[in-house]
């Protein structure tokens, strides 16, 4: 894929993974993963690279979702044990899977995620 192509790809992408992630206040991994797929990185790379670019997306959200008062800090207290223990286990078990079954387990993911809400 050529350099220029790849960038726009990446920006556009970036750009619609923030307006996802910040309208929602969260989700942007979903759609971050597979435009960093389709602009050439490998199924782990992708993954790995997705946190690293949410998190300061996630940062920022959250001190404007906290500055207009959607905030409960017992949410808060529980979601952050339970996402640092997932967390942890998730990136072993990445450096463990082979990208094809990383990426099967994330498009099964995605797909229930979305009958889920399609039901609901």
């Amino acid at each position: 894929m050529k350099n220029g192509l790849r960038t726009s790809i990446v920006l556009g992408g970036s750009a619609l993974t923030g307006l996802v992630s910040g309208f929602f206040g969260g989700g942007g991994g979903m759609l971050c993963v597979p435009l960093l797929q389709l602009a050439g990185l490998d199924a782990k790379r992708a993954h790995a690279t997705a946190l690293l670019v949410i998190l300061p997306l996630c940062i920022v959200s959250a001190a404007i979702y906290i500055s207009n008062g959607y905030f409960d800090g017992n949410a808060v207290l529980c979601a952050v044990i339970g996402v640092a223990f997932g967390g942890i286990i998730g990136a072993f078990a990445l450096d463990k899977l082979g990208g094809t079954t990383v990426s099967l387990i994330f498009a099964a993911l995605m797909i229930a995620v979305g009958l889920k809400l399609v039901i609901a």
